[in-house]
């Protein structure tokens, strides 16, 4: 049979659904196999997750006379609806699960090619197989260039800076900015907890995190003290209007991927995002493949062995 024009929609099409990876790689899948065969077509996208896209509000349902829903659970009213609406179109699911054949999502398409297979469900497995399918996702392969990963380990606290504090502007622009980039973002935090499964409960498991990311970003000190102990670049921000410790931690360590809580802009995070990315991996590498100056440990040193004692009370720089 030929036809004019299919429409591609699955749970990624519905307003009150979600977008999942495994959704969008098995539609990809269900896109090779209809070009494949010269098959035009469109994909109706939830406005919420890619706003101003096609979506079934403004499909025209007469430009099609096939309609493919494709991966998910083949349920509930949303995808019941689809029948009615595009009744003059041969409905395919495909790459389905089917938990009641008797369900009127189910029974509106004429063919349902469902992963789960099982006997129960001979008249909607191909040729009649009772065994499962793999799902559509496994047919496709992660590109050889991914994006990379990004760790954000960012604070809205340390009150004692008073009304000197940027943090809460500092993290919303870091995370509202790095909501645009193209990467993989790992959300870290460097407070250890071994009642807690979301957190580490040793810096060496924040070790092995960080040891496998690409790039961290920052407004705390250690977040960027520990990405470069673990040969990692990191963009900090110092959240403390004036500058405080970030900034002096990113002179004492020669680094410059730093920007003052005043001139935090998308900018300055796309500067040195790049820097990062290119020379500044090099840079962050040298923090793990040489000695690093310890003045503040020799000045303890010299403090445990020096002789004489003194009452009075003293802040020392070294």
């Amino acid at each position: 049979m030929t036809y004019r024009r299919a429409l591609l929609t699955g749970w990624f099409s519905f307003v009150e659904g979600e977008v999942t990876a495994g959704d969008v790689l098995a539609l990809r899948r269900a896109e090779e196999v209809v070009r494949e065969a010269g098959v035009a077509y469109d994909v109706a996208w939830s406005p919420g997750f890619r706003p101003g896209e096609l979506s079934l509000e403004t499909v025209r349902p007469d430009a099609y006379d096939l309609l493919l829903f494709v991966c998910g659970p083949c349920s509930g009213p949303q995808t019941a609806a689809l029948h009615e609406r595009f009744a003059h179109c041969r409905r395919v699911a495909v790459g389905v699960s089917v938990v009641d054949p008797e369900d009127p999502a189910v029974r509106g398409f004429h063919e349902v090619i469902a992963r789960d297979g099982g006997a129960a469900l001979p008249q909607l497995s191909p040729g009649g197989a009772p065994g499962p399918s793999p799902d559509l996702s496994a047919g496709t392969r992660p590109p050889h260039l991914l994006p990379p990963v990004v760790a954000t380990v960012l604070t809205t606290g340390q009150h004692e800076y008073a009304g000197r504090r940027r943090h809460e502007e500092s993290a919303r622009h870091i995370t509202d900015w790095l909501g645009g980039q193209d990467c993989a973002r790992l959300e870290l935090e460097t407070r250890l907890d071994t009642r807690d499964w979301r957190l580490c409960g040793t810096p060496e498991q924040l070790d092995a995190v960080l040891a496998r990311v690409d790039l961290v970003v920052t407004n705390r000190l250690h977040g960027m003290v520990l990405a470069l102990r673990s040969g990692v670049p990191a963009v900090a921000v110092d959240p403390v209007a004036g500058g405080a410790k970030v900034s002096a931690q990113a002179r004492a360590l020669g680094w410059p991927a730093l920007i003052p809580a005043e001139r935090l802009d998308d900018a300055a995070l796309a500067h040195w995002w790049e820097w990062a990315r290119g020379e500044g991996r090099s840079r962050a590498a040298a923090y793990t493949g040489t000695p690093q100056p310890e003045p503040l440990a020799a000045a303890l040193r010299d403090s445990l062995v020096r002789s004489e004692e003194s009452a009075d009370h003293t802040i020392r720089p070294v």
